[in-house]
């Protein structure tokens, strides 16, 4: 079991590298004046060389992408040249392990500005799927044991309909009909638990978490109507069955356990994508999180926060992948041998 995790977890790192190393190579080899976006309109070209080397844009670009991979690994210091340190060590920034850049158009570490969106990205991912998790289950249980009634057509038909829209539309709609004129709800902002308490945070949440919940309703609640489905039609169902034992009992503590397990994988992933930041859902509702952070450092050419977010988003999937690989593991010992 060892052998494995340590295997998966080594796949898992390389796999970071590559993916490092693309981003770096997308970005930074592109036919753009990096400096120039990071110092300002204004800057001279005396300006715009000393900004190139503090952040050590005049390095080749495999270079800069090492001294990236060095931050990750042990910390790093800007400005990115010892010169400009020495002669000026009150502008001397530290960036601990692990150092994902520094944002010369923020005056911030990319750590930094990852520290304020993470927890909004992470809140809203954790409201969003347990209400995917309690609508889709539930719904696909129901659409399952009533199989081929009105009542499974109607979950079904709705859940697509409701998949069909995109999420901006979703999210647009919600703000202007169910804030604004209907004013069934207080306009969305988020509040952290420090600041406002459980309550206000989680109904802070609800509206940005359920529009996000609904892209997901409809796929967990076919996946669950599918899995549980296949499931009562194993020979192990029948004999429960037959054995007298009631039906609730047959459904949830045998034929529900092996249908949600293909699901622990799926909101596994699912939940990793989001904590990389609900770019869409987050921007609609102006919540500060680490989508609406990829949005503005994009338009702003802020290169050092897109590759640091972009590699923290790779790192969640990589991780959620290992975790569930390990899991397999423990549940079904024929994965080690893979």
């Amino acid at each position: 079991m060892w052998a494995y995790a340590v295997r998966r977890s080594i796949i898992g790192v390389v796999l970071l590298l590559v993916l490092s190393f693309v981003t770096f190579v997308l970005f930074f080899a592109a036919p753009v004046d990096q400096a120039r976006y990071a110092c300002g309109k204004i800057c001279t070209q005396e300006q715009i060389a000393t900004t190139e080397k503090a952040l050590g844009y005049d390095k080749p670009v495999v270079v800069q992408w090492a001294d990236f991979v060095k931050g990750v690994a042990v910390g790093r210091q800007f400005p990115d040249d010892p010169e400009l340190r020495a002669a000026n060590p009150a502008i001397v920034t530290e960036c601990d392990a692990p150092c994902f850049g520094y944002s010369q158009l923020n005056a911030k570490t990319v750590n930094e500005l990852i520290a304020e969106a993470a927890p909004v990205s992470i809140s809203l991912a954790l409201v969003a799927v347990a209400l995917w998790l309690l609508g889709g289950i539930s719904l696909g249980i129901a659409a399952a044991v009533t199989k081929g009634s009105i009542l499974d057509r109607g979950i079904v038909g709705v859940t697509l309909i409701a998949y069909a829209f995109p999420t901006f539309f979703i999210g647009v709609f919600f703000l202007k009909y169910v804030v604004v004129k209907w004013g069934l709800l207080p306009y969305p902002q988020y509040a952290s638990i420090a600041d406002g308490g459980f309550g206000s945070w989680l109904s802070n949440l609800m509206l940005p978490g359920f529009t996000l919940a609904l892209v997901f309703l409809a796929s967990y609640v076919r996946m669950t109507r599918a899995f549980v489905l296949e499931s009562l039609n194993e020979d192990y169902i029948r004999t429960a069955t037959a054995k007298g034992l009631p039906g609730r009992t047959v459904l949830f503590k045998h034929g529900l356990r092996a249908a949600l397990t293909p699901l622990v994988t799926m909101t596994g992933l699912d939940f990793a994508t989001l904590l990389g930041g609900a770019i869409i859902t987050e921007s609609v509702f102006a919540y500060p999180g680490l989508g609406l952070l990829t949005v503005q450092a994009s338009n702003a050419w802020d290169l050092p926060t897109i590759i640091g977010v972009v590699v923290l988003a790779g790192a969640f999937v990589v991780l959620a992948n290992i975790v569930v690989d390990i899991a397999y593991a423990f549940i079904d010992p024929r994965v080690r041998l893979g």
